[in-house]
């Protein structure tokens, strides 16, 4: 297995942004549902999953019933707290809009899924990407080798001095050029974890101290 450690400034975390919102994977139990996935197998509270994500998106469909919205091996899911306007009020779950969207509202599978380890893909959009970001960064998330390689070649020389490689036992430095900086073909994904150098010192830093107090790494899902 391949990983990459990084050390990195508070001020640095929205240099993942981009990456948080195009979609990394997370290995980790699937049959279960949506609120299964988040508040057992990730750890986020309940209040936060209640409170600020107010808008979910499973395999491109919207989500009303987080208990009944089944993730399986492969799902996507989108994670957006409350959206403004008329688009993002009828996309918000249980919305007294959500009769315009019935055609393509994430509807409660006829067979039930099964229960098993597996890769899924997670997309974080607006206030989750500073509050939930760095947590799942922290914990690991996985990346294709490629999208990983053209990420770190577009960072900062100092950005890399801060980076870690982590092959089984071993610890190396990044190369000083990023243009050296390659993965094995073997190995597609990489497994990136991140650690922020300072608290979160921003306006919303009580409400990500509400999701991250749980935050909790799940044996064996990483």
């Amino acid at each position: 297995m391949k990983a990459i450690s990084l050390t990195v400034k508070t001020n640095e975390m929205f240099s993942f942004f981009p990456m948080l919102q195009h979609g990394v994977m997370l290995k980790t139990r699937v049959g279960c549902s949506v609120k299964t996935l988040l508040c057992e197998n990730c750890g986020v509270s309940p209040a936060y999953v209640e409170d600020r994500i107010k808008t979910i998106f499973l395999d491109g469909q919207p989500v009303d019933d987080i208990d009944t919205a089944i993730l399986r091996d492969g799902s996507s899911l989108a994670l957006s707290a409350a959206m403004p306007g008329l688009v993002g009020s009828t996309f918000r779950r249980g919305s007294h809009l959500a009769a315009f969207r019935s055609t393509i509202t994430h509807q409660k599978a006829d067979t039930p899924a099964q229960v098993q380890d597996g890769l899924i893909t997670l997309k974080l959009f607006n206030l989750l990407l500073r509050e939930l970001g760095p947590g799942f960064l922290e914990r690991g998330v996985w990346i294709g080798k490629d999208t990983l390689e053209d990420f770190l070649k577009t960072q900062p020389a100092e950005f890399l001095q801060q980076c870690r490689m982590v092959s089984a036992d071993v610890r190396e430095t990044m190369p000083d050029d990023p243009a050296n900086i390659h993965f094995s073909d073997a190995e597609p994904l990489v497994l990136l974890s991140a650690i922020l150098l300072a608290p979160e010192k921003q306006a919303n830093a009580a409400a990500r101290t509400e999701s991250l107090t749980v935050l909790k790494s799940v044996p064996g899902d990483y």
